[in-house]
């Protein structure tokens, strides 16, 4: 699709300008999966990361299979309708794949500020009446929930699950606490929250990891404490706030060599 800049951006537009110079974290995701949607930027701040945390690819990907899994817990709980906010660029498996094999009337809202990202969603994975693409930015969750975009597919009066994956490690916790709150208060009744989040509190690494972005971006990394407020009040499904590769795996995870300088941790909780 080449770079995908092909978005008109409008001055209130919730999209961040293309630059393939710098990097961006939806790109460095992209590359941490595989993918082929990045840049020289993006692959350098990579490769800082890999050599500050050589299992970071594992914990992205830990992360990636971990929504898979409660996206499909939650779709056969009966919810059919997905926000998937910061969802990034496309990689299997998709959002969309999964809710759709559980449930065919499975409708999903992808949610992002990066224009390349909405461009190759709209491109590659929407679907009229069951897949669209919606300029968002996570920072303004009424801007996104009222958008005309996503309310043209999503019901919010509605029972929905807003999933947030590797996103809130790009906003500061107290910040995060408020937009969380805001993301709560607008759920109905009956509503899920997928969330995964790096886990860690060693400073020299936060320090580290932070400086790979550059000044472009700051890490921010959340204690287990912090996770648990931006549920509260919510209902924590089976088996609770856990790390992402021990959420309802398909088989028990290997026991590992060496003690993890970091993880990633995961919570699925329903508003009761």
């Amino acid at each position: 699709m080449g770079s995908g800049c092909n978005v008109c951006l409008m001055v209130d537009s919730p999209l961040l300008p293309f630059d393939a110079g710098k990097p961006s974290p939806p790109r460095v995701h992209d590359y941490g999966l595989g993918g082929k949607d990045n840049f020289v930027a993006d692959r350098e701040v990579a490769a800082q990361l890999q050599e500050i945390l050589p299992n970071v690819g594992r914990l992205v990907r830990e992360s990636r299979e971990f929504v898979a899994r409660a996206v499909d817990f939650v779709a056969r709980q009966g919810v059919t309708q997905f926000i998937d906010v910061g969802c990034g660029m496309p990689a299997d498996p998709a959002t969309h794949e999964v809710a759709l094999s559980a449930s065919p009337d499975a409708r999903v809202a992808y949610v992002d500020n990066d224009a390349m990202v909405i461009a190759h969603v709209a491109a590659l994975l929407a679907r009229p009446g069951q897949v669209a693409a919606v300029a968002g930015d996570t920072r303004r969750p009424e801007e996104v929930l009222g958008s005309p975009e996503l309310t043209a597919l999503i019901d919010t009066g509605r029972p929905f699950c807003v999933i947030l994956a590797f996103v809130l490690d790009f906003i500061e916790p107290r910040q995060a606490a408020t937009l969380m709150a805001a993301f709560r208060d607008a759920m109905p009744a009956g509503s899920y929250l997928i969330l995964s989040i790096g886990s860690n509190q060693d400073p020299v690494l936060i320090r580290d990891c932070s400086v790979a972005f550059g000044n472009t971006l700051r890490l921010n990394w959340h204690s287990r404490a912090q996770v648990a407020g931006y549920v509260a009040d919510l209902e924590v499904a089976e088996p609770g706030m856990i790390t992402a590769r021990c959420w309802r795996p398909p088989s028990p995870p290997r026991a590992e060599d060496t003690p993890r300088r970091a993880d990633v941790l995961a919570v699925v909780a329903r508003k009761p």
